[in-house]
């Protein structure tokens, strides 16, 4: 723990010389295989900065587990107040964007565009909010480092413009990045804490349905959702991500389109029962929802083809305030 202060207490001299200067405080990524304490290491940074009169932006990239918001999703959250140790981060309204996959090799293509994206929104709040891009980010990712997964780390420290990367607990990865990294990039080895535990499969999925139920229901079961129909005809649902032909099965001279990123509509069945949907707001076409941020999550509980309609578990009573639904691989059983 006294490292970890050190480390707050290093940041908050960049700060304090950042806000001398009117430039950009520091952004720190926090890398590392799983179950180090990446996640615990990044509330530890973020609820020092904001007791500290700060509003740090929390960047949660850990598909697996969701921090800010459900599993599969993507997001930020410019931080004003403590993290709870019971309730989580203070209710604000976070950027969060869909991916749909519990890991980042499941559509690694979209998952680097959803960075892009999430990247660009942040720099452009940073641009009009001086406290914001004086506090700087802080960004948590997942525990995959190698091959693809280190190249995603790559990828997210040169389009977050990291100025500061902490590598927990994994020499080889310290040494990687120190070697492919910009000299103006500080790598920072830190080693795991006493206290961490090896999470096994069982308990990462448990901690999935738990992060979707408080969602709905909230911790302390304090939210009330709401049950309703959906008709077939009334929104369109999509699933990112198209299966590749092998290349004997093309017209000789064709080359198959990238179709990981592209949509692909969905007909209604029984198969998209208990599945999590991202619900996108507003009129604008399906194409501009994927990168853009989405207003909530729903599951469907019931589909009723004789009727041609869905039941559905939302946050917010009736109508749905859009028409495109994304698919994802979470499921939900709401079993009380």
């Amino acid at each position: 723990m006294i490292t970890y202060m050190n480390v707050h207490a290093a940041l908050e001299q960049l700060r304090d010389q950042a806000a001398e200067k009117s430039i950009r405080g520091p952004r720190v990524m926090i890398a590392g295989p799983v179950d180090v304490g990446k996640s615990t290491l990044s509330r530890i940074l973020v609820n020092y900065a904001a007791r500290l009169e700060r509003i740090p932006i929390f960047v949660d990239l850990d598909v697996g587990q969701g921090e800010i918001s459900i599993p599969g999703s993507m997001g930020a959250l410019i931080v004003q107040r403590p993290h709870d140790i019971e309730t989580g981060y203070p209710q604000a309204i976070p950027l969060v964007y869909h991916f749909g996959h519990k890991a980042p090799g499941d559509n690694l293509s979209l998952y680097t565009k959803v960075i892009s994206s999430l990247s660009q929104t942040i720099n452009d709040r940073c641009s009009h909010n001086s406290n914001a891009n004086v506090s700087g980010c802080i960004i948590n990712t997942c525990g995959w480092i190698k091959d693809a997964g280190y190249k995603s780390l790559i990828h997210i420290a040169s389009v977050f413009e990291v100025n500061i990367i902490i590598v927990i607990d994994q020499e080889r990865l310290y040494t990687e990045l120190r070697r492919d990294m910009p000299d103006f990039v500080k790598i920072i080895q830190l080693q795991k804490s006493g206290g961490v535990v090896n999470r096994t499969r069982q308990t990462r999925a448990t901690s999935r349905d738990s992060r979707v139920r408080n969602y709905f229901y909230g911790i302390d079961k304090e939210l009330s959702p709401h049950c309703f129909y959906v008709n077939f005809s009334e929104v369109s649902i999509y699933k990112i991500g198209a299966p590749e032909l092998p290349a004997s099965l093309l017209p000789l001279g064709m080359v198959m389109e990238q179709g990981e990123t592209k949509l692909m509509p969905m007909v209604p069945s029984e198969a998209l029962r208990y599945h999590v949907l991202s619900l996108c707001a507003g009129e604008r076409g399906a194409e501009k929802s994927v990168y853009s941020p989405v207003s909530g999550f729903i599951v469907i509980t019931e589909v009723d083809m004789e009727r041609s309609r869905f039941m559905i578990l939302s946050p917010a009573p009736a109508p749905l305030p859009g028409k495109i639904l994304l698919d994802t691989d979470i499921t939900f059983m709401d079993i009380k």
